[in-house]
């Protein structure tokens, strides 16, 4: 009798398990990208300023030469 009983159905949680992981694995997409775009713009930054560093250290160079 303890085994004809039916098992209670559980289906709504499994979807609500999944829901749940696809919208914490959809934020950390999302905040990686956030990351690798901010990561890209810190690059260019850096860029700029070692280009400009160049440039003022080659003019000092000329103005120690003359």
């Amino acid at each position: 009798m303890f085994l004809l009983d039916a098992p209670p159905d559980t289906s709504v949680y499994m979807i609500a398990g999944y829901f749940i992981f696809f919208i914490i694995a959809a934020i950390y997409i999302i905040s990686l990208l956030v990351r690798w775009h901010n990561l890209n713009q810190d690059m260019t930054t850096l860029e700029a300023i070692e280009k400009d560093n160049k440039r003022k250290a080659e003019k000092a160079l000329k103005k120690q030469k003359n």
